[in-house]
């Protein structure tokens, strides 16, 4: 597809949408608000990492289809209320990404490594937005493990952080301990929250990015215990029964860890 056939395709799209918007339209369309389509544009993006994972390119050509169709719809609803339009939406991130890749774009092209091309994307950014914190930014509405991970790094930024992995570690056992210890609900409800930080501190520490971590470890044990529960009877065996099962379906399955891994 060429771009100028990109064009017509967006065009088309972007007529639907006010079509289903104006008077006459789609009833449910019209009205829905920011608020309202917010959980589906969030529930789409991860229907789009979900196609990139199983590596279904005809699923991701569909799911990219359809976050296209939230960032039309959100920008149709800002274009009735007089807020901007697709056209300064596309032109906002055009000028952003042409200001962020000096070393493109710019005069400064001297072919920079990419640890070089991050700390400059970084430095721009601070500089657009002046921040009364290093955490500002970090989008309250991002999964809790995923938000926790940006949160410690930019802590990190200010020698905020652990020397080494071994200290993250560390901490990671001191939180177990005083979960082990807690002797009320709301107490084992802190430190259990004490305890999911250090462990994405310390994947941090690791290079390990938490959410897709345990995205991966829930859809190993799917795996797994689907496999288990087609089994004849399988809610009724006895547990050493059941495990025997696990163990059987993890090696077929050629994974690692326990019932819970």
């Amino acid at each position: 597809m060429t771009t100028a056939s990109a064009l017509v395709a967006v065009e088309r799209l972007v007529a639907i949408m006010a079509r289903l918007r104006s008077p006459g339209g789609c009833e449910w369309d019209r009205a829905q608000d920011f608020a309202s389509i917010a959980p589906y544009t969030i529930e789409e993006a991860y229907e789009v990492a979900d196609a990139i994972t199983r590596g279904d390119m005809a699923e991701l050509c569909d799911e990219l289809g359809d976050l296209l169709l939230q960032v039309v719809f959100h920008a149709r609803m800002a274009e009735e209320a007089g807020a901007f339009t697709l056209a300064d939406v596309a032109d906002a991130i055009c000028a952003k990404m042409e200001r962020r890749h000096p070393h493109i774009v710019g005069a400064a092209s001297n072919n920079p490594d990419a640890d070089t091309v991050r700390a400059t994307w970084e430095s721009i950014k601070a500089a657009e937005k002046p921040r009364d914190s290093v955490l500002d930014g970090v989008a309250s509405a991002l999964p809790a493990l995923m938000r926790a991970q940006k949160i410690s790094a930019r802590a990190a930024r200010t020698g905020f952080d652990w020397p080494d992995a071994a200290g993250a570690l560390a901490k990671v056992h001191e939180e177990i301990e005083e979960l082990e210890t807690a002797t009320s609900n709301s107490a084992r409800a802190e430190e259990a929250g004490d305890l999911l930080f250090a462990a994405v501190n310390y994947l941090r520490k690791l290079d390990i990015d938490a959410e897709t971590a345990l995205r991966d470890a829930t859809a190993k044990f799917e795996r797994r215990f689907r496999a288990i529960e087609a089994t004849p009877g399988f809610a009724t065996l006895p547990l050493d029964a059941q495990e025997a099962l696990w163990q059987a379906a993890k090696a077929r399955l050629s994974g690692r860890g326990s019932k819970s891994g």
